[in-house]
């Protein structure tokens, strides 16, 4: 299969970080190598990108598509909250630019076999690395009724959670739940009729991105790797995040805010006296969307959204 990602907001992102100014810059989820390439192609000669990925299949295609840039791209298989020792290991301490395309990737979503989708059938995989870590087979098979309540409510925002946990549990009773269109079936039909018909999307769309994000540790990893990355940016240097939910938006947006006011001090005392000082100012006041333009050939660029800071 073709890797054929569609890169969302990739002027408006690139557009952010401002790489026309040269430096050492990251892309933290590099994918198909969109937003790497479009970097490249606008960094002055003696520049540098650095594109991470966990997904081998990512890590093949970037190094494939880079490799016309030589010495300036380094492609790197690992989790990007390891960005921090990447960048120790490179001999880099500070960089000019990093941007994170968060969630999951369309070549993932749409390759049968990886178990992503709802809409598919294939063995309850889910992971972005497939080297290593436990596959979505595990948590739902493997997780008390208990912990499935707390990921499908906390990481799929999935009001009936209380009944799809109880039904995956009835079921894995019977036999162990081995393949997506069992588990969606399963899904739908613990969620009221009355319910399903109201919503615009498949009734297994929040429970099997709950399993996914508790998969592979997508949300507790973002604000410790914005905070390593903001460390390390030189002033004026920009860090850019795309998010696809409301969960990774809402992270982001508060790391942004802590990053850019840090007092900790009470409301009503007079003058700060924990001396804490923002690290970044906020460029984008209000995350930037997508285009009418880019929704029409790429719809699953709809909940995208763009928040930039920079280093002070």
């Amino acid at each position: 299969m073709e890797f054929a990602h569609i890169t969302v907001l990739l002027n408006e992102a690139v557009d952010a970080l401002l790489p026309e100014r040269g430096g050492v810059f990251v892309d933290c989820t590099a994918g198909g190598g969109g937003h790497s390439e479009a970097i490249l192609k606008r960094l002055p000669e003696g520049s540098r990108l650095i594109s991470l990925d966990r997904d081998d299949r990512a890590i093949e295609r970037c190094r494939e598509r880079l490799s016309v840039y030589g010495e300036a791209s380094t492609v790197v298989k690992t989790n990007y909250s390891e960005i921090g020792d990447v960048l120790d290991e490179l001999g880099i301490d500070k960089i000019d630019g990093v941007l994170w395309d968060l969630g999951v990737s369309s070549v993932q979503l749409d390759e049968r076999e990886r178990g992503f989708s709802y809409s598919q059938d294939a063995p309850l995989d889910m992971r972005m690395d497939r080297s290593s870590g436990k596959t979505a087979a595990d948590v739902v098979n493997g997780y008390s009724e208990e912990e499935l309540r707390r990921i499908i409510r906390d990481w799929g925002e999935e009001k009936f959670f209380m009944r799809v946990a109880a039904a995956i549990v009835a079921a894995r009773e019977e036999k162990p739940i081995e393949t997506t269109l069992e588990l969606a079936d399963i899904i739908t039909n613990a969620i009221p009729q009355g319910a399903r018909k109201k919503e615009n999307q498949h009734p297994a769309k929040r429970t099997f991105q709950a399993i996914r994000i508790e998969v592979n540790d997508e949300l507790t990893i973002i604000e410790p790797s914005l905070r390593c990355a903001v460390e390390r940016l030189r002033e004026g240097g920009r860090a850019a995040v795309i998010t696809f939910h409301s969960l990774e938006d809402r992270i982001t947006k508060q790391t942004f805010k802590n990053l850019e006011n840090p007092c900790t001090c009470p409301s009503d005392f007079p003058v700060c006296v924990c001396k804490k000082k923002p690290s970044v100012k906020l460029v984008t006041k209000k995350p930037i969307a997508p285009s009418d333009a880019e929704l029409e050939y790429n719809p699953r660029a709809r909940s995208a959204k763009l928040r930039v800071c920079e280093k002070i």
